[in-house]
């Protein structure tokens, strides 16, 4: 019966950025064991970024990259003279396999090492640019990866060496230049789900700025790579969210509002069980009454100038419109206290077929519907 024997990592390497834990390079486990009548095997195994173990391969190339794994430990660790020993002897056991691509690699592990993250990154990107076929191609985003996270969550870059400036713009450019390179590798989608988190906890749910990236366009961009499985899952809700938390309030455009309430829908048609434990029907719900108050806030309007039949007409479309909400409730309430009655069936579709054709400049105006 096997037996494990030993078990020894061999690195995992975390860095703080202020309070936040960043992984920042795979780590490696050898796991030492009986088997099959005795005979002792041994593998190697490494975290891959995205969280899972997969096994290195026991030839010349898994020996290399373990061996660089190492390198980077120490480089990570603070430990720059015995890593630079490291890959001295790295140079001298895999001479065929160390060429200019590694000695490009360690130039910006070193920059890493040193926190010259803006540099590191230029070195790093070098690197991408010049041997997009090397092993050492994913450690390298995955450097860049751990550098803009610390850049999203509020790392700062020095300027002239004295002033230390935002560096999110940054991290959102590393991310998506990560994406772009790495196709449908897991390393891209957690890049622009990192971006599209990041906006969110900034409040820059939806913007109109074409220069800046907001949660909802970096949710749409991951529904269109992943449109399937749990990532599209996750990327649908994200958009609802963001479209739904970008409404400010009755006197802004609500085209968002309604679009919001359809991703919301449409989640709830593709996955009704987890609806259910979302508890989607209680955002629609909300909607609902946010698109219904704004509707009575324009019949408001017209009571406060005293034109009573405009007023009556949106009161009616409420109550018509949205029933069970709170504000159509309240435009009945209005109505039967009116000093006219609401207009018949025929007179309300002449009423508001003439309101909209005529009214929809004048009430963006007055009312401030204006777009944010």
């Amino acid at each position: 019966m096997a037996k494990l024997q030993d078990v020894r990592i061999i690195g995992v390497d975390y860095m703080w950025s202020n309070v936040l834990l960043v992984r920042l390079a795979a780590a490696a486990i050898v796991l030492s064991g009986a088997a099959f009548a005795g005979r002792a095997s041994a593998d190697t195994w490494h975290l891959t970024g995205d969280g899972a173990w997969e096994k290195v391969a026991d030839d010349a190339a898994g020996k290399y990259m373990l061996a660089v794994a190492k390198v980077k430990q120490l480089i990570t660790a603070g430990q720059i003279e015995s890593a630079q020993d490291a890959l001295e002897r790295l140079k001298a056991d895999f001479p065929d396999a160390a060429g200019a691509d590694l000695d490009a690699f360690m130039e910006a592990e070193m920059l890493y090492a040193a926190r010259k993250w803006a540099k590191a990154v230029r070195k790093y990107d070098e690197f991408i640019e010049a041997w997009p076929q090397s092993p050492l191609y994913e450690s390298a985003l995955e450097r860049e990866y751990a550098i803009a996270t610390a850049f999203l969550g509020g790392e700062k870059r020095k300027v002239l060496k004295v002033l230390k400036l935002s560096a999110y713009e940054e991290g959102v450019k590393i991310m998506r230049r990560i994406a772009d390179r790495a196709g449908d590798a897991p390393i891209a989608r957690r890049a622009l789900i990192a971006v599209a988190s990041s906006c969110e906890k900034r409040g820059r749910f939806f913007v109109t700025d074409p220069d800046k990236t907001d949660a909802y366009e970096t949710w749409a961009e991951i529904s269109s790579r992943w449109p399937t499985g749990e990532i599209g899952q996750q990327a649908l809700l994200g958009m609802a969210h963001s479209l739904h938390s970008a409404y400010r309030s009755h006197k802004y455009d609500s085209v968002g509002l309604e679009s919001a309430r359809k991703y919301y829908e449409d989640f709830k048609a593709r996955y009704p069980q987890l609806a259910q434990e979302y508890d989607i029907d209680a955002d629609i719900t909300m909607i609902n009454e946010q698109l219904a108050y704004k509707q009575f806030a324009i019949g408001q309007y017209y009571e406060r100038v005293e034109n009573k039949q405009a007023a009556n007409l949106y009161y009616q479309l409420v109550a018509d419109d949205w029933p069970g909400t709170a504000a159509a409730e309240a435009a009945v309430a209005k109505l039967k206290t009116a000093d006219t009655k609401a207009p018949s069936g025929k007179q309300k579709r002449t009423i508001r077929r003439r309101l909209f054709d005529a009214g929809n400049t004048f009430l963006d105006s007055w009312f401030g519907l204006r777009k944010p």
